[in-house]
């Protein structure tokens, strides 16, 4: 007599294991602690065997009679439902390391170590935040070209047009390694050049023109903000490092700072190209770090913040330019710009200005020996631009407040 809900709601155990039988082999196994569990006894190639079906609740009654005739047309192929379980199990499993997500993990950990470590958690964190939600539990091979434009579409929507773009690039690096990796055939955002929306014409850091240079260096001297900002501003000037590099500066990384020749050695693992930069540093740069020193207290940074990072924010001297009228005029950033235009007019060599603005050697072992290369060319040069922000601030000039 077949089974009802109530009866197998009902059931309790007892003092020993008893089943209850719905028919076709397939019956409640009751166990003495009350826990039910469903199974089907078949026989197979002369052989008496059961197939596991789940525990009651979680598995209905009604879901433990689909599955007895899902078995019974295995075994009226000439299958045995024992093993298409074991083989239903394996291609799960399978598909579970060839979703998105995973896969993009796997390559992101084969990059990360040449990544500083500010990318890794802004690229993680736009994953994240944008691609894995729609496709991360999807199996990589069945994602199709609509499906990344959907994602890429959502972040245009926000305004974001570089970043989606750059998002496209990532999902492609990651079919990309799924193909390597014998995981995909192939990677839709190649046929979707084209349907990207356009980013309009780029915007670079707006360098400060020529003409601006004086007041600015007359403003910066009496800026009446946070000491340790105007100093900041006074130090990208000076050494035209990337505005993250000197805001994350530790105080471990200056060198013969009383000497004739000292020096900022940035660690590769904070420089954007992954190489060690050292910047000569003029004598208007040791003494902005003098005067900078007794308002660190005894942190390791030169910047030292209550923030998460521990230093200076990234809005912090834009923030102070905008408070000097220059709002919209010039970025911080921009003033790498100026110093290679002055650099480049007077005539210093082109190989030793790129590799003061520390830009990209393709080639690892030239870039690794590139960190010390051209040196004292280098120091001359930096002392060079130093008189000349002082000349043009006249009385204002770098070197005025620094002396006081």
């Amino acid at each position: 007599m077949p089974l009802t809900d109530t009866a197998v709601r009902n059931a309790k155990g007892r003092e020993k294991p008893f089943r209850l039988s719905d028919g076709g082999g397939l019956f409640l196994q009751v166990q003495p602690d009350g826990a039910r569990y469903w199974r089907l006894a078949y026989r197979f190639a002369g052989k008496q065997k059961l197939l596991a079906f789940g525990t009651y609740p979680v598995v209905s009654l009604a879901e433990a009679r689909k599955r007895r005739e899902a078995a019974k047309e295995v075994l009226a192929s000439g299958g045995d439902p024992s093993e298409a379980k074991r083989a239903e199990k394996r291609a799960n499993a399978l598909q579970a390391v060839r979703t998105f997500e995973t896969i993009a993990r796997e390559w992101f950990a084969s990059k990360e170590p040449g990544w500083v470590p500010s990318y890794s958690v802004r690229l993680m964190s736009r994953l994240e935040a944008d691609v894995f939600p729609p496709l991360g539990r999807r199996p990589i091979n069945e994602i199709e070209p609509p499906d990344v434009l959907d994602v890429i579409r959502k972040v245009e929507g926000r305004g974001a047009v570089e970043l989606a773009k750059r998002e496209m690039q990532v999902i492609g690096q990651v079919f990309r390694f799924a193909i390597a990796t014998g995981r995909a055939k192939r990677d839709p955002t190649r046929d979707l050049v084209g349907a990207m929306k356009s980013p309009g014409r780029p915007k670079h850091h707006r360098a400060m023109t020529r003409d601006d240079m004086p007041g600015f260096l007359r403003a910066l001297a009496t800026y009446d903000g946070d000491p340790k900002t105007r100093l900041a501003l006074k130090l990208i000037m000076l050494t035209f490092v990337r505005t993250t590099e000197l805001r994350a500066a530790k105080w471990a990384e200056f060198e013969g700072l009383d000497g004739a020749e000292p020096l900022w050695r940035i660690p590769a693992e904070r420089m954007k190209m992954r190489f060690e930069h050292l910047v000569p540093l003029a004598p208007e740069a040791v003494a902005a770090l003098e005067e900078l020193r007794p308002l660190c207290g005894r942190s390791e940074h030169l910047f030292p913040s209550p923030s998460k990072e521990g230093f200076m924010s990234s809005n912090t001297m834009i923030f102070a330019m905008y408070r000097m009228g220059y709002h919209g005029r010039a970025t911080a950033h921009g003033f790498r710009g100026v110093a290679s235009t002055w650099l480049n007019e007077r005539g210093y060599p082109s190989d030793w200005i790129e590799r003061q603005l520390a830009h990209d050697e393709r080639n690892e072992v030239r870039g690794a020996y590139n960190s010390a290369q051209y040196l004292a060319g280098r120091r001359e040069m930096m002392s060079a631009w130093a008189n000349h922000l002082d000349t043009i601030g006249g009385n204002a000039g770098l070197a005025a407040r620094m002396g006081d």
